[in-house]
């Protein structure tokens, strides 16, 4: 899927007006920025355009402004912040294409960066419209994708613009389709995913495709109660969907004959409330009481998953196993959390993870920083864990 992208790496951007299409999508409160994660990945393939002396225009979208400007998505806020990370001057555009657009572009000098104003105040970007990009590419010389997380949706600013400039994947997006592509296609075997949430419906086409390269697929989440309802267990009044109990019954057949393992919860968390400090009781997943819902997995369930973390060498991890965001009902999610950092720390697991809740989740446990990799991604690494061609990559791959 990824072989034939070209990086940015391998391009001469010396004196070259480079357009960089980022993923600036963060949350922006009365102006500001609350969280510089993306800001921060952002920056190497920054430092490197600049250290290269590129002229270096900015593009991203902020939110859903429906197609017209409105300031609360305005990414105005993000000048100074991009300017004290970069510490370089950071002009600002009120529009992303126009005649004062490229007037600035042209005026640009080496090393400097220009910040493009929201492109969805453009509702010509949505719909992928090839005036609306050829007007964005105009006064700049290479297009470079950077937005692995947005590269899931064929806009313009990310597919149609590949038509009017050479066209490259930035450091950022190099990483992310690395450690994707090595954790599907070329693991250190045994490998392992674990896949969390609440629906099997919206995660049906990636257990699918997990199952054809997995050795273990563990789930947990309300997702799991679908299973063990299949299995005919009675879950109480715990989340499950009844519409897809005979899909979870097929995935456990189909596990069979690709000879991966699916491991679900042998012991849950279970509560009447739903609520912070809400009084529990922990049982076996085949006795939970009709008045109670699951809404974490049990100590056996976490010994039992670890030991799987343990015996494979890659792991995979989407989603959380329980209602980790409502103490205490968070307590499995972060202990297997720890425990995969602990192998990865020691050398002895290679961690992947990203998508959804994820990253927060393993926030929450302290254990992002000792993960392999995690992805920056949400929709973007869900689809592409259902091997979907993502239209910003494959265009790369095409130009």
């Amino acid at each position: 899927m990824s072989s034939n992208i070209k990086s940015i790496v391998n391009v001469d951007v010396n004196n070259k007006v480079v357009i960089l299409r980022a993923d600036l999508n963060i949350p922006i409160v009365n102006g500001v920025v609350q969280d510089h994660t993306r800001l921060n990945r952002l920056i190497p393939t920054i430092n490197y355009l600049l250290e290269n002396q590129s002229k270096l225009v900015i593009c991203s979208h902020l939110g859903r402004p429906e197609g017209k400007f409105d300031e609360k998505f305005s990414l105005k806020p993000l000048v100074n912040v991009l300017s004290e990370i970069t510490k370089t001057k950071v002009q600002f555009n009120s529009s992303c294409i126009g005649d004062e657009a490229l007037m600035k572009k042209k005026s640009l000098e080496q090393g400097e960066i220009l910040l493009l104003e929201n492109l969805r105040f453009h509702e010509s970007e949505i719909k992928n419209d090839n005036d609306f990009a050829n007007e964005l590419s105009k006064g700049c010389d290479i297009f470079v994708n950077d937005a692995f997380s947005c590269s899931h949706r064929a806009h313009a600013s990310l597919h149609a613009i590949t038509k009017f400039l050479p066209s490259f994947s930035g450091l950022l997006l190099d990483e992310e389709v690395k450690a994707l592509t090595s954790v599907l296609n070329s693991p250190v075997k045994p490998v392992a995913a674990l896949v969390g949430g609440a629906k099997i419906s919206s995660k049906i086409n990636i257990i699918e495709y997990l199952l054809t390269k997995m050795d273990y697929l563990v789930i947990g989440g309300a997702m799991a109660n679908t299973f063990l309802v299949a299995q005919g267990f009675n879950m109480g009044k715990s989340l499950y969907e009844k519409d897809c109990i005979d899909i979870a019954k097929s995935i456990l057949k189909i596990s069979e004959t690709n000879n991966c393992k699916i491991i679900l919860p042998l012991d849950l968390v279970v509560s009447e409330k739903f609520e912070t400090n809400a009084k529990f009781e922990i049982v076996s997943s085949d006795a939970v009481p009709s008045e109670m819902m699951a809404l974490d997995i049990g100590p056996k369930t976490i010994n039992k998953i670890s030991s799987v973390f343990q015996k494979v060498n890659t792991l995979l991890w989407n989603g959380p196993v329980g209602a980790f965001e409502t103490p205490p009902f968070g307590e499995g999610t972060f202990k297997l959390a720890r425990e995969a950092a602990k192998l990865t720390v020691n050398k002895n697991l290679i961690t992947v993870a990203g998508g959804g809740d994820t990253t927060s989740a393993l926030n929450n446990a302290n254990a992002v920083d000792d993960f392999t990799y995690v992805s920056s991604a949400g929709g973007a690494f869900l689809e592409w864990l259902e091997g979907i061609e993502l239209p910003g990559i494959s265009v790369l791959s095409n130009n």
